[in-house]
C-alpha cells in the first residue's frame, strides 16, 4: 500500500479531466476572465489512463471523476470504460454539476460507472441562476438527478456548499428534499478556493449550527457509523426512520485530516497531496518524456512522503491554495 510518513494508507483519488465548466459558481470560479489552460497543458486520456493504471498498481482503490465539468469533455464515458476495464479499482464515481447528466447517466452507467455525486447550491431557480451564474439550469439538474436514480447510479449523492448569507436558509428544505427523493444529502462548509476571494469566516456555516436548524425544523437526526475510517462527511439518517440520509462536511469546523487517505491529480498533471496544497508536483513530463513506468511510480512515492499533517486553515498564518477549486478537481 501507498503510505506516508504520517502512517496513513493513501487509497483514495480524485483524477481531474477538465478545467472547464459550464458553470460558474461563486465559491469556485471567477466570473471573468475565461482564463483556460491551452489543451496541449491537459492530459489526453491516454496520459490520464495510463497514471491512472499506475496508481491503481500503487494500491489506490477508489476513484473519482472530476473537473472543471468533466461531462463536457469529450470521451469522458469511454475513459469511465477504460478505467473499468482495468479492474484495479473497486469504486468508480464521478462528480457533475448535473447539467448534462439526463442524456449521459444510461451510458456512464452501462460504461462502468457506479455512484455519482451532483452539486446543487440551491432548489430556488432565481437564486440557482445567481450561484452558478447561469439561466433556467435548475430543471436540468433535478432531471439528472432522477436520471441517475433510475439508471441505477446508487447511491446518488447531492452536494451543497453551504454559504452565510446566500443559500443557509435552504439547509431544510435540502433535507427534506432527500427525504422525499431518497437521496443522500451532503452540506459541505465553504472553504476558502473561491477565485474572487469572498471567502471569510463570517461566511462559514459550521455543521453542527446545520445540525441544530435542522433539529428546530423538526429534523431530528441519529448518527450512523462511517462507511470506512477516512470518509469526510459525518453521517446521519433521519430520527423517525424515513428514507434518505444526511452528510455533514465540515473541513473548517470539525477538520478530518488525521486520517486522509487521498491524493489529487490535476488536469494538467499535477499531484497535490492535499486540497489546500501550496505546491504542485508534475508528473506530466515524466509522462511526455517516455518515463518508465517504475520512473514514475518512485516519483509518487516520493511525492506522498512529503504530504502535509492537515490543511491548517484555522491557523493565523493560513495562506490560502495556489488554485481555485476549477483548477484543482472537486
Amino acid at each position: 500500500m501507498l503510505t506516508d510518513k504520517f502512517g496513513r494508507q493513501i487509497t483514495d483519488l480524485r483524477v481531474s479531466v477538465t478545467d472547464r465548466c459550464n458553470f460558474r459558481c461563486i465559491y469556485c470560479r471567477a466570473s471573468e476572465p475565461e482564463n483556460y489552460q491551452p489543451p496541449e497543458h491537459l492530459l489526453s486520456w491516454p496520459e490520464l489512463e495510463r497514471l491512472c493504471g499506475i496508481l491503481g498498481r500503487l494500491g489506490l482503490r477508489k476513484i473519482r471523476v472530476t473537473g472543471g465539468e468533466p461531462l463536457v469533455r469529450p470521451g469522458v464515458e469511454e475513459f469511465i470504460a477504460r478505467l473499468a476495464a482495468l479492474g484495479l479499482y473497486d469504486d468508480i464515481a464521478i462528480t457533475t454539476n448535473g447539467y448534462t447528466l439526463a442524456e449521459k447517466a444510461p451510458t456512464l452507467k452501462a460504461a462502468g460507472l457506479n455512484r455519482v455525486n451532483v452539486s446543487l447550491d440551491s432548489l430556488r431557480p432565481e437564486r440557482f441562476d445567481r450561484i452558478t451564474r447561469t439561466r433556467g439550469a435548475l430543471k436540468r439538474v433535478l432531471a439528472g438527478i432522477e436520471a441517475a436514480q433510475a439508471g441505477g447510479l446508487d447511491p446518488v449523492k447531492v452536494n451543497a456548499v453551504i454559504v452565510r448569507g446566500f443559500n443557509d436558509d435552504e439547509i431544510s428544505d435540502f433535507a427534506r428534499f432527500a427525504r422525499h427523493r431518497g437521496l443522500v444529502m451532503r452540506f459541505i462548509e465553504f472553504m476558502p478556493l473561491d477565485a474572487d476571494h469572498i471567502w471569510d469566516r463570517t461566511r462559514v456555516v459550521p455543521a453542527a449550527e446545520m445540525r441544530r436548524g435542522l433539529e428546530a425544523a423538526g429534523l431530528p437526526l441519529e448518527e450512523l457509523p462511517r462507511h470506512y475510517a477516512s470518509e469526510t462527511a459525518l453521517r446521519y439518517r433521519f430520527a423517525d426512520g424515513g428514507p434518505g440520509e444526511i452528510g455533514l462536511v465540515a473541513p473548517v469546523s470539525e477538520p478530518f485530516c488525521g486520517k486522509c487517505s487521498r491524493i489529487r491529480l490535476t488536469a494538467d498533471g499535477k499531484i497535490r497531496t492535499c486540497l489546500f496544497s501550496q505546491f504542485d508536483h508534475d508528473l506530466r513530463g515524466l509522462l511526455r518524456a517516455g518515463a518508465p513506468e517504475s520512473e514514475v511510480t518512485a516519483e509518487v512515492e516520493r511525492i506522498v512522503e512529503m504530504k502535509e499533517d492537515g490543511h491548517h486553515i484555522n491557523d493565523p498564518d493560513f495562506v490560502p491554495p495556489n488554485r481555485t477549486m476549477v483548477f484543482i478537481g472537486g
